[in-house]
């Protein structure tokens, strides 16, 4: 177990000066496309990084239920939205709802969940810490 906190720390670093060669926006922004798909909340890059998270991984947006919109994290909803969130039900797990910041792609509940943290479109790495915060998102055993 310790070696694989290891090796992510190591990639978090690696990254880390990777994060300063992404295409920044001037201040964070309320609104952007990112391959023709709108991502809300507010967002310092052009790959969903917001001010809440923002690490070289930290590049996916959620669609939340409620709404049917794109935002990089739960806070940029709820500082936007001006309702509260819903989960994503289990029944709806192969909704495309997840947006690859890198390249746009977009993933289904269950493919994301699936992907080992990795975009299975362009190999893009994902924050694995975001697990932590499926409850806040998606139906859990645990809610």
């Amino acid at each position: 177990m310790k070696i694989k906190h290891l090796i992510n720390f190591v990639i978090v670093l690696f990254c880390f000066n990777a994060t300063y060669a992404q295409e920044k926006m001037p201040e964070s922004t309320n609104i952007f496309q990112l391959n023709g798909t709108t991502v809300y909340g507010q967002s310092i890059d052009k790959q969903t990084r917001c001010i809440h998270w923002h690490s070289a991984l930290d590049v996916i947006a959620i669609k939340f239920k409620c709404c049917d919109r794109y935002y990089p994290c739960f806070s940029c909803h709820e500082e936007a939205a001006d309702h509260d969130h819903e989960v994503w039900p289990k029944t709806d797990f192969a909704e495309k709802a997840i947006l690859c910041g890198v390249c746009g792609h977009e993933l289904s509940i269950e493919d994301y969940m699936e992907s080992d943290n990795t975009c299975p479109n362009c190999k893009a790495s994902f924050n694995p810490g975001c697990s932590n915060h499926y409850h806040l998102y998606f139906e859990t055993d645990d809610a």
